[in-house]
């Protein structure tokens, strides 16, 4: 059962993570976002508190990367349809096998759509989709990124905006606004850190505002830094207000080139684990965090 269920008071429990993969992924959009999870701990004076569960699902029974890494699935892409709303969050990796998928239709197109489907219809649960790397083009394939703003690796910002014209003109809807930054956030369940020295995500204002020099001023929230900041707020957030957002309000995340995916992973520790618990991933890593920007997020 998915680990973050409605805005009600309980236990904090594993989020479930799974990883969409396909044959040609790239070996660190996938070994990075892993490495940065699995050292996530709920409480850091408890190496059992693991704070996130990662499965793979794939198309076979075992998946090679571009550089000859394989990795074996736990599941084909039938049964994680069947298990889809078990998860919290889908991890889509990059890699030249990205095309193949683009020219195929194959999964994991299916189990995104799906993903999304499943958001919109019960917009109370939080879920994510975090693209490393050109697996942004998969995302904009399916119509996903319309009306929000997406990065990708900067060889491919053209592509992506061919992508996402064709997408939008062939679903009738909204741009993507495509960005040259280190991740981008869209639907973001409420921000993070009332101090603009301390505000560990960057805070851009809504896309379809004028470009000027308040663009970058952060919005303020009662928010306190941690995962669980919506539940103890005094102020709930609106459930309505979700469900008119793109996707039913469901936290997309895309990024650049594949250290990208490292920064984009933290941010994921940040949202959905605590700020501290993140930053004592990077120490420990020996990482130096870089930000990216979160767009339109919602106060609660």
């Amino acid at each position: 059962m998915s680990a973050i269920a409605d805005n009600t008071d309980g236990p904090i429990e594993t989020v479930q993570v799974l990883f969409a993969l396909y044959p040609g992924y790239n070996t660190l959009d996938v070994a990075g976002p892993l490495e940065i999870l699995s050292r996530a701990l709920h409480n850091p004076k408890d190496k059992s508190s693991k704070a996130f569960k990662v499965q793979f699902a794939g198309p076979s029974a075992a998946m090679t990367s571009v550089q000859g890494l394989t990795i074996k699935a736990d599941m084909d892409y039938e049964d994680a349809n069947d298990e889809i709303e078990d998860f919290d969050v889908i991890i889509v990796p990059g890699g030249d096998g990205v095309f193949d998928v683009l020219k195929n239709k194959t999964e994991p197109l299916g189990l995104l759509t799906k993903y999304v489907e499943l958001q919109e219809k019960n917009p109370a649960k939080e879920r994510t989709i975090l693209a490393v790397d050109i697996g942004t083009l998969l995302l904009a394939q399916q119509g996903m990124l319309e009306g929000l703003a997406a990065t990708t690796h900067p060889d491919y910002y053209t592509r992506l905006e061919q992508i996402c014209q064709e997408a939008s003109t062939r679903d009738l809807s909204m741009r993507t606004d495509v960005m040259e930054e280190r991740y981008v956030v869209n639907n973001a369940r409420f921000d993070l850190g009332e101090n603009p020295d301390d505000n560990p995500y960057i805070i851009k204002k809504s896309r379809s505002e004028k470009d000027d020099n308040t663009q970058n001023a952060r919005r303020k929230s009662i928010a306190r830094k941690g995962s669980n900041a919506w539940k103890e707020s005094r102020r709930r957030e609106s459930i309505a207000r979700r469900a008119h957002l793109p996707l039913g309000g469901m936290r997309i995340i895309t990024t650049g080139g594949v250290t990208a995916s490292l920064d984009a992973s933290l941010y994921l520790v940040g949202s959905l684990v605590s700020h501290d618990s993140a930053l004592e991933v990077a120490r420990v890593m020996q990482y130096t965090w870089i930000k990216g920007v979160t767009v339109d997020a919602i106060d609660v």
